[in-house]
């Protein structure tokens, strides 16, 4: 499994007064079992990409190739690509509807003309694997929490057995807890059902704990592309384009800023906590 982006641009409205251009030359490959995280300032292109990586848009120039086929080619089956390549929106809970979780969850692979039983069996497997009881699956969607719908939300591309899921600022709107658990689902999707992962995301906290390679997008370029570690040491290129580094860095830049010796290119709570005791034990 592999996703190919070679030289991507898109136009909105092109010939218009409206012309804009929101993708300019991008290219970048995606291999089998990848966590990557896409970064960059509110409208710097990062939705507009990875909705032309299970063709939802179409390339004004350049192509998206899937194992090697060129997904906008003459005759491409869709269908099947976007069971293979499962896309999750920002606020993805805008777009429950049926009368209960469990046939919300169905609605996905019921449309890939699976027989009745397998479209319930994955419905019931994806529920699980994103946390949701029995005693829910019969519920309004609309009765649960916010976290609680963004999970249902996730158990519906899930149900397509994907093997790569974009996720498009996945925790947007919820508090720290319910951000803490959706993140902790992706977590284990990727570990336990060894899913390609590609998440959007803001925080630069969450894609330092949880993404190992990131790519940074600004004004439609692909500006950057590297490990978590090696993008965040760029702390300075990050500034001019409008982003930061994780909050654990910037603390510890500052105490060595201030003469204390540790180090500053660690991106993790965790590290930051443990050079900080390493320092006090000194």
């Amino acid at each position: 499994m592999s996703i190919i982006v070679n030289h991507l641009s898109h136009i909105y409205n092109p010939g218009t007064v409206f012309e804009k251009e929101a993708l300019s030359d991008v290219s970048f490959s995606v291999k089998e079992g990848e966590y990557i995280g896409i970064l960059g300032h509110t409208g710097s292109g990062k939705s507009t990409l990875v909705a032309h990586l299970n063709a939802l848009m179409k390339p004004t120039d350049g192509a998206v190739y899937f194992n090697g086929v060129d997904i906008a080619s003459e005759g491409y089956d869709l269908k099947e690509l976007r069971g293979k390549v499962g896309l999750v929106f920002q606020y993805p809970e805008h777009q429950l509807f049926e009368e209960d979780v469990f046939s919300d969850v169905c609605f996905g692979p019921s449309n890939l003309g699976l027989d009745p039983s397998e479209v319930e069996l994955r419905a019931y497997n994806a529920l699980k694997a994103v946390g949701i009881g029995d005693d829910q699956f019969y519920v309004s969607p609309f009765d649960l929490s916010g976290g609680e719908k963004r999970r249902v939300a996730i158990a519906g591309v899930l149900a397509m057995k994907p093997e790569i899921l974009i996720l498009d600022e996945p925790c947007a709107g919820l508090d720290p807890r319910g951000r803490d658990e959706i993140l902790g689902i992706v977590d284990e999707l990727h570990k336990e059902y060894e899913i390609t992962i590609i998440i959007v995301s803001h925080s630069m906290d969450d894609l330092a704990e949880h993404a190992k390679r990131l790519l940074v997008m600004n004004e439609g370029r692909l500006v950057m592309d590297g490990t978590a570690r090696e993008v965040f040491s760029c702390r300075q290129e990050l500034e001019q384009i409008g982003l930061d580094v994780p909050s654990a860095t910037a603390v510890l830049s500052d105490l060595r800023a201030a003469g204390l010796p540790v180090r500053d290119d660690l991106i993790t709570i965790k590290e930051a906590e443990e050079e900080i005791l390493r320092l006090f034990r000194r």
